[in-house]
């Protein structure tokens, strides 16, 4: 099996490192990920300069884009033979509810579903990050599974971990998205210059958290496997629409 890597916290961060130490163990890697940190860049493509495609000194290549340019350019680009599959993390935090709009690591497993490959994006539910061994293992007997049984269509997985050791860990469920309430404001202060500046607020504590939501699982100690689609399409609201122009 040929896995290909990406992530959204860079090339050089530990969650990437781990995750591909665990999978070269049952499958051929191949990591390409962002040169710097560029978390919350969601589904973004760099259209406006050229991209460039480096070494670093471990293997690991390194582009200076967003997540999805990584999984868009190895895919399209650079790798001879397509991948069996894409695997973006482990991020260093979570990554459910709304956190999948913004998020570059589901962008970058987005990406490799678009291109027709089974993918998956993989959390750390903590900005400790004391545990990166622990979703490593999950990664991996998820990617032994489906060498054993494939899925009979290409899915875009979301797979959040609590950071705990893996002895610790509760069972695999599937899961829906909770939702977040609403997110903390702007902090406004002053930047050495005296000009007024912006940080963007904390994401918003969880509001949907109940039972067979993603927030719900990772409470109990539970790895949360939630299938994504990209179809933004409000179906239930097609007829109101129609309904609405014909007045």
């Amino acid at each position: 099996m040929r896995i290909l890597l990406c992530n959204d916290d860079g090339y050089f961060a530990p969650g990437i490192e781990q995750l591909a130490r665990a999978l070269l163990e049952v499958a051929e890697v191949t990591v390409v990920a962002p040169e710097r940190d560029r978390s919350g860049a969601s589904n973004s493509l760099t259209l406006d300069r050229p991209l460039s495609l480096k070494r670093a000194a471990n293997g690991f290549y390194y582009v200076n884009g967003t997540p999805t340019d990584c999984v868009h350019l190895a895919v399209t680009g650079m790798l001879d033979e397509l991948p069996d599959m894409v695997i973006s993390g482990i991020n260093n935090g979570a990554n459910m509810g709304d956190d999948t709009i913004y998020s570059g690591t589901v962008a970058a497993a987005t990406e490799g579903f678009l291109l027709g490959i089974p993918s998956l994006a993989i959390s750390l539910c903590s900005r400790g990050g004391e545990n990166f061994v622990t979703a490593a293992r999950v990664a991996r007997e998820l990617v032994a599974r489906l060498q054993r049984r494939s899925l009979r269509e290409p899915v875009l997985l979301n797979v959040n971990v609590p950071d705990v050791p893996h002895a610790q860990l509760g069972a695999l469920v599937v899961t829906r998205l909770g939702k977040r309430h609403k997110a903390e404001p702007v902090v406004r202060t002053l930047s050495p210059r005296q000009e007024t500046v912006f940080w963007i607020g904390a994401a918003g504590e969880a509001e949907d958290a109940g039972e067979g939501t993603d927030f719900y699982a990772v409470h109990n100690n539970q790895v949360s496997i939630t299938p994504l689609q990209i179809d933004l399409t409000h179906s239930a609201q097609l007829p109101l629409v129609r309904d609405w122009l014909r007045q």
